[in-house]
């Protein structure tokens, strides 16, 4: 069957793409507000785009053409981090995609640790074992939208935090002692599976 995403209902292109797009990372991207209160909450339009030097985005929904909270921050400060998310996290994770006012600050509210980053101001997840501490380099809304679009939020790392317990040697991450988590369709999630390895042609 062929859709236009033009003439299909919104509710159904999401539903099409977020279950043809898969796996997809999630972002934990935690921020501050102008008055310094904390925010945390998870995105799985998120993904790496380059590593010289090693940038990452994340894409918000704008629903009835209002910004979530992350993004009124982000674009307020320039600043974020991103909070890799592990099998041991997810429901802590899940929790923090609630809606709440946007003086709630989500670690306290979920029970996460929240400890300085080094080169910027929003916090990092301490139980996280992955950080990325960023600053916005670009910023894009999408244009001809049905219900507000979305905002592309593209930033470049500015320092990595890697815990022990996922390096190897040479820079490698474990994945057996990382355990990420990624985004299917509706309430379903994804660990790693089966895993196979093959060399590109010409290496």
């Amino acid at each position: 069957m062929d859709f236009n995403p033009d003439t299909l209902d919104p509710s159904a292109v999401y539903k099409l793409l977020t279950g043809s797009v898969i796996p997809r990372p999630i972002g934990w991207i935690s921020t501050l507000d102008k008055n310094g209160i904390n925010n945390l909450a998870p995105f799985s339009y998120f993904n790496a785009v380059g590593e010289d030097p090693p940038h990452v985005m994340f894409s918000t929904v704008r629903s009835n053409n209002t910004n979530k909270d992350t993004l009124n921050n982000v674009l307020a400060t320039h600043q974020f981090v991103v909070n890799m998310v592990t099998e041991d996290l997810v429901e802590q994770m899940n929790a923090t995609a609630q809606a709440v006012a946007a003086d709630v600050d989500e670690f306290e509210l979920v029970g996460l640790t929240p400890i300085a980053s080094t080169k910027i101001k929003p916090m990092r997840v301490k139980e996280s074992p992955i950080t990325f501490e960023c600053e916005m380099v670009h910023h894009y809304f999408l244009e001809d939208h049905k219900n507000g679009g979305a905002c592309i939020i593209i930033g470049k790392i500015v320092m990595m935090h890697i815990d022990e317990s996922v390096l190897l040697d040479n820079y490698k991450i474990n994945l057996e002692t990382y355990k990420p988590v990624a985004r299917l369709a509706g309430s379903n999630y994804s660990k790693l599976g089966e895993l196979f390895a093959m060399k590109r042609r010409g290496d």
